[in-house]
């Protein structure tokens, strides 16, 4: 199945959307309907079903703002490392629990010694 790279900027009220491998432009009122608006283009232009290709949607610039693309993938990379940083502080924590636990100290004291509720020692004891 082709894919077709279609490219979305703010002009005035409209979203433009181009589609450079047809030398195509055409616009929609919404981001939503960016999409359908170069799947329309796409199917008219090559006389072909709009379910038969796929389309690739990057967002060039609104107004002044060009740096889109780029922090949005920086943003999804903080978004894993912070994932993967609360997932090892998570073990991290658990296992200083079950030491804790394993020198005969309370849950409810590991609570107070961690910082943690009762209930959430009892866990990381427990996990």
């Amino acid at each position: 199945m082709n894919t077709y790279r279609v490219e979305a900027y703010r002009e005035g009220p409209w979203w433009m959307v181009a589609i450079p491998e047809l030398d195509g432009l055409t616009q929609a009122r919404s981001f939503g309907e960016v999409d359908v608006m170069a799947r329309d283009y796409i199917a008219v232009w090559l006389d072909l079903p709009p379910d038969s290709f796929d389309v690739t949607v990057s967002v060039r610039s609104v107004g002044p703002v060009t740096d889109i693309e780029a922090t949005i993938s920086a943003v999804e990379w903080q978004r894993t490392e912070a994932a993967r940083l609360s997932a090892e502080a998570t073990a991290n924590a658990a296992d200083l629990a079950k030491r804790l636990a394993d020198e005969h100290v309370s849950v409810r004291d590991i609570g107070r010694i961690m910082g943690l509720s009762y209930q959430r020692a009892h866990q990381l004891v427990h996990a």
